[in-house]
């Protein structure tokens, strides 16, 4: 079993919607309900419900905070979890302080996403007790600077005192050790999640990542400054093609193409060219569609196995 400051603060062995988090909670990950998919913070009350009737495990609440015209209900989304009862929360996008300072003034432990170790720094000064450091190899906002996993988090071991989590391009055994190697204390997995079993996306977008490769991503946004890695369909490629005409475009004359409520449909239908969905590179490792427990046992011995592999590459010098 691998151990690391992760899983002691957590009391997990290795980390959507509720049967999703349930699921990789039972199988010994960290679960995170994902507050808004909720339409409301009432509809997250139920969420949280249904999360509790199905595991007894841990499980937490992600609240990300990005630019849109009308800014949800942030503070009734974190109220509400808290009167639930959850005490992990993972929290991104800008702007966080007063969200942390709420949390922790109850008793919390917060994750703080990041993609880059200025920002990370800052979280740190605010308090938060885990950061999770996203390279430019994730699925959705990966930042502005461009700066892959392996020298990302080679800089969060020079520069952070606090354990921080692998995120962007993990999906196996052999990454997790990776990401240990580097400092971390354990990895983030989403693209390599929504494949599985208990995933409740539809079975053809299981099927477009077990087929795909490292190379079907594309990034849209760039122009705007605010890039996100998606799959690369016939939506995102004319996004991505009105960006790069002369004079770029706006964001307005975007948002038809781009509507979350497209994006939702395609988890529903199945048809992977209807609009815009998040997908990470780490596609390119995914073969298969498990079940939780089998992936997380799997990773486990992976990276137990990787690990002693390595350890068997020392020789130790003779004593003179």
């Amino acid at each position: 079993m691998i151990t690391t400051a992760l899983t002691e603060l957590l009391h997990i062995r290795v980390v959507g919607k509720p049967p999703l988090v349930a699921a990789v909670s039972n199988a010994g990950g960290l679960g995170i309900l994902t507050a808004l998919t909720q339409p409301s913070p009432e509809a997250l009350r139920v969420a949280i419900h249904e999360t509790r009737a199905a595991t007894d495990k841990p499980f937490g609440v992600n609240i990300t905070l990005l630019p849109t015209i009308n800014p949800p209900d942030y503070e009734g989304y974190a109220r509400a979890a808290v009167e639930e009862g959850v005490q992990i929360f993972e929290t991104a996008g800008n702007n966080p302080a007063q969200l942390i300072k709420f949390f922790k003034s109850r008793g919390c432990i917060v994750i703080h996403k990041c993609t880059t170790i200025r920002h990370a720094q800052s979280a740190e000064r605010m308090g938060v007790d885990v950061l999770s450091i996203d390279g430019f190899e994730c699925a959705g906002h990966p930042g502005e600077d461009d700066v892959g996993g392996l020298v990302l988090l080679a800089r969060a071991a020079q520069e952070l005192k606090i354990p921080y989590i692998a995120s962007g391009g993990f999906a196996d055994g052999r990454g997790l050790a990776a990401a240990l190697a580097l400092g971390a204390a354990g990895v983030n997995l989403g693209t390599r999640f929504m494949c599985t079993v208990e995933s409740p996306i539809h079975p053809n977008i299981k099927d477009a990542i077990v087929k795909a490769t490292e190379k079907d991503t594309i990034h849209i946004f760039r122009t705007l400054n605010n890039t996100a890695r998606v799959f690369k369909n016939k939506v995102s490629t004319e996004v991505v093609a009105l960006e790069r005409r002369p004079g770029g475009a706006q964001f307005s004359e975007l948002r038809d193409l781009v509507s979350g409520a497209r994006g939702k449909l395609v988890y529903e239908t199945g048809d992977p060219d209807y609009g815009i969905w998040s997908a990470g590179i780490a596609m390119g490792l995914i073969k298969d569609i498990p079940t939780c427990e089998e992936l997380i046992k799997r990773i486990e011995k992976e990276a137990e196995n990787t690990i002693a592999g390595m350890t068997q590459k020392v020789q130790q010098r003779a004593k003179l």
